[in-house]
């Protein structure tokens, strides 16, 4: 199979571009940093959305639809928000186009918009401009929805999956009668997500709250989950903001309370999007191709038959149709690769490229034998088993699989993690990769001086470990306690 992918350690960068493009997960498209999303690249976002969305429902979250145009006006009401996305919007100003004199369609000068409308590049203000209009009382709270939709930020560097232009993601829109409430949902959503993450993609993350600078526009404090990749760069999967009553009180969303009195409403947003499958790609795979954990995998098992004749298939089908009845009785997906147009080693390479978690051969002689070889995509060992009682194996095989590439990457995280006390150490450890865990005064300045310097941002402090003082490493003032660094995507 002509599908090379550049290795990891000659170019990493062009090696996560090769994978991509090469195993059918999406493309660029005509569009300036815009990208198709190919329908196995879509199918590995389905199912995250499919297992995500059961997750939401079952914290008491409801799915709902937002438009994507946003008067300009409502962005000025929340001035820390439309100053975090202003460089980033992108506007629409005509409503219509027309043929010139020279037969070149162009936009027509005399059907411009009375106000300019925004294309969503999140949706806190349209929300909560409706939000005002279903909110009266305390009855009426709290208001727990999702939305999952497009949204557009103007990047000017891009890179498939990880920042384009145009992606796809949720963003959950909460109100509450209380702070308390508000605090305990953004808290409980970041959750959500770390247990998505571990639980289902096999990826190792670190929980807590982001610094001021790196704090979302307009929020009182972000929660986030990052996690670390095989290059050593960290990469934010998923981020839940508080935001007080900071967007009530920009749209007046008022209710009374149960003592008859009038209060602003208390607030929550949060998000993942198509990055959580960059995420996914730069954390497991390797110079083969995708490892996609069982869990998130569109095809769990593959089946190639290895035939000289269509006697031969036939024979073959007859006894792969009863092993596919099998792992489907399982809830296992599975797909019969029968194409007489490619062979067997074309195949192999073809799936394993794309990350299928198990491949299983048969020929002639396994239906003497009553066997089949089984390949595994994470360590690439292959055995032969009986065919008997095959999905219950295949089953437990799969479930030995989730687990081990979550091992796998934790493993990497642990052995990618420092800690450093002094100027010089820190300097040098960043420049390595991996997260390093360090002293900082609590100062934007210092935290804007040390990026300057190294590149390296406070990616999470950490909220659920014992805390120490210590000294910061840049200005050896007090430090409350180590914060983690890294160099980011």
């Amino acid at each position: 199979m002509a599908k090379q992918l550049t290795s990891r350690s000659e170019n990493y960068s062009q090696w996560y571009n090769d994978l991509v493009v090469k195993a059918d997960l999406a493309e660029n498209s005509a569009v300036r940093g815009s990208m198709v999303i190919k329908p196995y690249g879509y199918a590995i976002w389905e199912r995250m959305q499919s297992v995500l969305d059961t997750m939401f429902k079952d914290t008491g979250h409801q799915n709902a639809y937002f438009p994507l145009f946003i008067p300009k006006s409502f962005f000025s009401k929340e001035a820390s928000h439309v100053e975090g996305f202003a460089k980033e919007c992108a506007v629409v100003t005509h409503y219509r186009l027309k043929t010139n004199e020279q037969g070149e369609i162009v936009v027509d000068e005399n059907a411009k918009l009375e106000e300019e409308l925004i294309v969503r590049p999140t949706s806190e203000t349209i929300i909560w401009d409706t939000y005002r209009k279903w909110i009266q009382s305390y009855r009426d709270l709290p208001v727990l929805i999702n939305q999952w939709a497009n949204v557009v930020r103007w990047e000017m560097r891009t890179r498939l999956f990880l920042r384009t232009a145009e992606f796809l993601w949720q963003e959950g829109h909460t109100a509450h009668a209380t702070e308390a409430e508000a605090l305990e949902e953004a808290e409980k959503m970041v959750g959500v997500y770390a247990d998505f993450a571990e639980r289902y993609m096999g990826l190792p993350v670190l929980q807590g709250i982001k610094s001021p600078n790196e704090r979302f526009a307009g929020a009182i404090e972000t929660y986030c989950i990052e996690a670390l990749m095989q290059d050593g760069k960290a990469l934010q999967a998923g981020t839940s903001h508080f935001l007080g009553q900071n967007f009530a009180k920009a749209f007046d969303v008022k209710f009374v309370t149960r003592e008859n009195k009038q209060e602003y409403v208390w607030a929550t947003s949060w998000g993942v999007s198509t990055r959580l499958i960059g995420a996914l790609i730069m954390a497991h795979s390797d110079d083969n191709g995708l490892v996609l954990p069982p869990k998130i995998a569109p095809i769990q098992v593959v089946i190639i038959p290895i035939f000289k004749n269509d006697e031969q298939l036939d024979e073959i089908t007859k006894t792969v149709d009863v092993i596919i009845d099998e792992l489907k009785s399982k809830n296992i997906t599975v797909k019969y690769d029968n194409r007489d147009t490619q062979k067997p080693g074309y195949k192999f390479a073809e799936w394993e490229l794309k990350g299928v978690p198990v491949r299983l051969a048969i020929g002639p002689r396994d239906l003497e034998n009553g066997t089949v070889e089984v390949a595994r995509r994470d360590t690439l060992e292959k055995e032969t088993l009986q065919i008997t009682n095959i999905g219950k194996k295949i089953e437990n095989l799969l479930s030995q699989i989730q687990d081990n590439i979550y091992q796998k990457a934790l493993s990497f995280r642990e052995d990618n993690t420092f800690n450093v006390d002094t100027w010089d150490e820190f300097a040098d450890r960043i420049k390595k990769g991996g997260f390093v865990r360090a002293h900082w005064d609590g100062t934007s300045e210092t935290e804007k001086l040390i990026k300057d310097k190294t590149k390296a941002t406070i990616r999470v402090i950490p909220i659920d470990e014992k805390i120490v003082a210590g000294k910061c490493i840049l200005t050896g003032e007090p430090s409350k306690q180590r914060v983690v660094f890294a160099r980011a995507y």
